[in-house]
């Protein structure tokens, strides 16, 4: 896998440790209104309610703080769709370290405004190109030009260690999970959440997902190896781009496959997520209900588990989705109903 230095549980729970305190155990709840139209449980992790509003924090604090003295002198660059990019600026400010962080024509507002607001004066923010693989291009770029440290927002050690810390909690939450369901994106998360719940339950399916706008995991998948496709602009932005090779190998071990959903599919996560539980998810968070709705992924009564991977949608975009899917409300589920079903679901191995 080149330069790339896989991780183990170990540097998981390393990085577990160093990040408590500093991040927070974000909740794991049961969907009563999901729970019922899936006929099993499912459970959602909120990661939106991570501080800067996604799981993009754990790998970033996690590998800006593994910085030598030399590596901080000279500053860092890194390419980012938004989300890893505030957790950098965050740590750059913490840290007193120089950072430029180039992101994407399609970075949603409020993501550009929160790397600014985190970072301050420790931040330089470039917009470069449209797309992911147009920012990820300069930065590389930037690095060998100015002498910085490049700065990876998903193929890294410490950052799928920080990732998968993410996992660990799902896990220890809850533990008799049969079914885990991934925003794939880079694959940073979804590696990261595998190489943890499955080194505490080897059984446990992980499955990833992305956008039919972007979708490089879904066509590389059935040879191993990696293959070009285009991109095109989606609701779940910060899944857009390309993969690299070591990812999708490392995946290969663990992720038993890979599925795209619409963007139509999406928006309805988005307005779901909303209607029954009052959260704001942004399209890359999303998918996995989508996912779920879309009936991609049969759960069969098995303890389904779905990360929600961040929050932070442009206020215009949301209430766009949220106006065009409005309906009228469903009869409310029971909470009572869908608990009492989740604890006393029949199992194979008991």
């Amino acid at each position: 896998m080149g330069s790339f230095v896989v991780p183990t549980i170990t540097d998981v729970l390393e990085a577990r440790r160093f990040l408590r305190g500093r991040v927070r155990h974000t909740p794991t709840e049961l969907s009563p209104s999901l729970s019922d139209r899936m006929g099993a449980p499912i459970f959602i992790k909120w990661e939106n309610h991570q501080i800067c509003g996604s799981f993009k924090l754990r790998g970033a604090l996690n590998r800006m703080f593994s910085l030598s003295e030399e590596e901080r002198s000279r500053g860092v660059v890194t390419a980012s769709s938004g989300n890893h990019g505030q957790g950098v600026a965050m740590a750059a400010s913490m840290l007193e370290v120089k950072a430029v962080i180039c992101v994407p024509g399609s970075c949603p507002e409020t993501k550009k405004a929160a790397i600014g607001r985190l970072g301050g004066e420790w931040v330089e923010l470039r917009v470069v190109g449209r797309l992911y693989d147009d920012a990820e291009r300069e930065a590389h770029e930037a690095a060998e030009r100015e002498g910085r440290t490049y700065i990876s927002s998903f193929e890294d050690r410490r950052v799928v260690a920080g990732a998968g810390t993410l996992g660990l909690e799902l896990i220890l939450d809850e533990p008799d999970l049969d079914l885990i369901v991934v925003p794939a994106g880079g694959g940073g998360l979804m590696n990261g959440v595998a190489i943890a719940t499955k080194a505490l339950r080897p059984s446990v399916e992980i499955w990833g997902v992305q956008s039919v706008a972007s979708q490089p995991w879904v066509l590389s998948w059935p040879g191993g190896k990696v293959v070009e496709t285009t991109y095109d602009d989606s609701l779940a932005d910060g899944l857009t781009g390309s993969i690299p090779q070591s990812l999708l190998t490392l995946a290969k071990e663990r992720v038993s496959g890979i599925l795209a959903v619409t963007e139509e599919a999406i928006a309805e996560a988005i307005a779901f997520c909303h209607r029954e539980h009052h959260e704001i998810v942004e399209g890359a968070g999303a998918v996995g209900i989508a996912a779920l709705l879309s009936g991609r992924i049969d759960v069969a009564g098995r303890r389904t588990a779905v990360v929600i991977s961040g929050g932070n949608i442009d206020e215009e975009r949301l209430l766009e989705v949220l106006n065009r899917h409005h309906a009228a409300e469903r009869p409310p589920s029971s909470p009572c109903a869908a608990f009492h079903r989740s604890r006393c679901v029949k199992r194979p191995d008991r």
